[in-house]
């Protein structure tokens, strides 16, 4: 759980970033690593693994149902499979700490566990909705308590037999879709949910990778309960919302040049990529393999002078943890970019669109707020100091925007990067942004 304030960053004006980097793992990957290996029959050994506090929450929730996990050492884990129905209930409640993925599909994996758990989290998890996956998972027959907003602590209770349901997402939302999908594997009969939009499928495709039948048919995806995962090695790729702030730095900073390796590019997760570009980024693909059924790839990318656009609302979900650094992409465009069709962006970490257009504001950009998305004029950053509330991907966004900035940035409330990215200031220093990081009181 982060302090208030209790850590900030202090980056110089200007600089450019080039060089050639790795940034951590994929953190919706590590999370379901550690998920389907705990319930496997055999040992998983994992690759690549985010050690992170998100994705470390996950692992030691599994540790407390007494799952043995060896690591993670140098992103190493090996993982012990209880089986499907092996997990024991835990002395005490679950502390996920800052990630709304752990408790999101959490709730799906345990709603047909049989056990009484209660899941809790830091006080910005604990103001995110959850509602959107209980009421699903009621539906299926899980007995989920929330408080009356509908929010955690969560109490997962003994339930009576869970049955497979036909759900269509009211929204996009992989995590939803995810926890549906996770339940559906202690349902009787045959699970389907049906996505308004695409979203990421790293969970249907881990359970194949861990010999589940998945079957995908358009927009819909759909299991039969029931079924065992075998063990098997996962190699984490790095993560494309990591890559997203070095992406957009070296695009905004003259005279950048960098390859960033092994990324991620799952089709569910690359519109940063293909937003970047329609705004005029200079972005090549190299290297591009398939490893564990995950496409990866190396990317490289230059500084080039982009442009606003109207942003397609097809992109939005493939998006949408990386709209912070897009933003900062579109401060320093030249025109008006125009984000519609976002409002999960509003129950992020943060408001991302309240927060992002606050800070933009700070720094002397136009940015209008809408209530599912925002308007933002491109123009001329100055210094100032921005407060991040807490979120990762807010900090590291700003942090960004000082390549272009005529004056310091200094950001507040930064320690939850951690949650995502450690080790992201020294990264972020070698590769040329002059960036220090304090205590502040």
């Amino acid at each position: 759980m982060h302090t208030k304030n209790s850590l900030k960053y202090q980056v110089d004006p200007g600089g450019h970033l080039t060089g050639t980097l790795r940034v951590p793992g994929d953190k919706s990957i590590s999370h379901r690593s550690i998920m389907l290996g705990s319930l496997a029959d055999g040992v998983t050994e994992v690759t690549g693994f985010l050690e992170g506090d998100d994705s470390l929450a996950t692992l030691n929730a599994f540790r407390a149902m007494g799952v043995e996990i060896e690591g993670p050492e140098a992103g190493r884990v090996s993982i012990h499979g209880v089986g499907m129905h092996g997990l024991q209930s835990p002395d005490g409640p679950l502390d996920l700490g800052n990630s709304g993925t752990s408790m999101r599909l959490l709730c799906g994996l345990l709603a047909g566990q049989g056990l009484q758990i209660t899941l809790t989290g830091d006080s910005s998890l604990s103001g995110r909705p959850m509602g959107r996956v209980i009421d699903p998972l009621t539906q299926m027959g899980a007995v989920i308590g929330a408080t009356e907003s509908g929010t955690a602590p969560l109490v997962i209770s003994p339930n009576r037999e869970m049955k497979g349901i036909d759900y269509a997402l009211p929204m996009a939302s992989a995590q939803v879709k995810s926890a549906v999908l996770l339940a559906g594997l202690y349902a009787e009969g045959e699970t389907r949910v049906t996505e308004p939009a695409p979203t990421r499928d790293h969970t249907e495709r881990m359970l194949e990778g861990f010999g589940y039948s998945v079957e995908r048919q358009g927009s819909r995806v759909s299991l039969v309960g029931g079924g065992s995962l075998k063990a098997c090695r996962i190699d984490v790729p790095a993560d494309i919302s990591s890559a997203a702030f070095f992406l957009v730095g070296a695009s905004i900073a003259s005279g950048s040049e960098l390859l960033l390796h092994h990324v991620g590019i799952n089709p569910t997760r690359d519109g940063v990529i293909s937003i970047l570009r329609l705004m005029g980024g200079d972005i090549e693909i190299e290297n591009e393999q398939v490893v564990g059924g995950e496409t990866v790839a190396d990317i490289r990318v230059r500084s080039s002078q982009l442009h606003g656009i109207d942003i397609p609302e097809a992109l939005v979900p493939l998006a949408i943890d990386e709209f912070p650094a897009i933003f900062i992409a579109a401060a320093c465009a030249d025109g008006v970019t125009r984000l519609t069709g976002a409002e999960e962006l509003r129950v992020k970490e943060s408001d991302r669109i309240q927060v992002m257009a606050d800070g933009l504001k700070v720094l002397g950009i136009d940015a209008s707020p809408t209530q599912d998305g925002i308007v933002i004029q491109g123009g001329s950053l100055t210094g100032g100091c921005v407060e991040s509330h807490g979120d990762h991907r807010i900090a590291m966004s700003f942090a960004m925007a000082a390549l272009r900035a005529s004056g310091r940035v200094e950001i507040l409330d930064c320690a939850n990067v951690n949650t995502s990215f450690p080790g992201f200031v020294r990264l972020a220093s070698q590769s040329g942004l002059s960036i220090q990081q304090s205590e502040a009181g």
